[in-house]
Formats: structure tokens, sequence, C-alpha cells
């Protein structure tokens, strides 16, 4: 059975989706936080395809700290990701999160990296 928070988050989640839309020229960038890792995807909704994808789990991930700090390498390295297949601005899906600790790190890395929202 679902617990009270992810039927609330599920719900949030539903929310945001209506008003948030992927496009071509501006992507959705998602994010997934479990308690172990954080996963980042850039998602273009017209034709469902994923350009490009982050997350702890990643080879090219290198990170160590504390998750705050590991989300900010994923939102970085995600970045790198997609600026190399060519997107400088995306739309943020925060996919029913709070905007705080480890989901506004993401985004701040991101941002450093070179995405703009």
């Amino acid at each position: 059975m679902a617990g009270i928070k992810s039927t609330r988050r599920e719900r949030i989640k539903k929310g945001i989706r209506k008003h948030l839309a992927g496009s071509t020229e501006r992507p959705r960038l998602t994010v997934f936080r479990s308690n172990k890792g954080i996963y980042a995807q850039i998602i273009d909704d017209t034709t469902g395809k994923t350009i490009a994808s982050a997350s702890t789990l990643s080879k090219e991930f290198a990170g160590s700290g504390n998750k705050v700090d590991q989300s900010k390498e994923v939102g970085k390295l995600v970045a790198e990701k997609a600026v190399a297949a060519g997107i400088s601005k995306v739309v943020f899906d925060r996919n029913g999160y709070l905007y705080h600790g480890r989901i506004k790190s993401l985004a701040e890395g991101a941002r450093e990296g070179g995405l703009d929202f």
C-alpha cells in the first residue's frame, strides 16, 4: 500500500504536469529522488524520447560527499550532456518534490553547467 507521502507527491506531480510539457526547442528536465541517489533526464515530450540523462549511478559520475553535493554534480553532468546535444533551454519539472535540498542543488548545478530555465 502506498504511503501518504507518495500519494501526496503523485497528486502534486499531476498538477505540475498539467501545466508543463517539454517541446523540441525547450525539453523537460525531470528529477527523481530516491533514498540512495538522484536521477535527472531531459525529455522531449513531443517525440517521447530521452535526450540526456545522468544519475548517481552513471559511469561518468565520480562525486563524493553528502547527497546535496552529489545532486549538484549530477546537475552539472546532465547539463554537459544537454549542451553537447545542442540544448540550452529547458523546462524544470521537480516531479512533485519541494524545491529544496537535493532538488534545489541539482537545479543550481544544471544552471552552472549552462542550462537556462
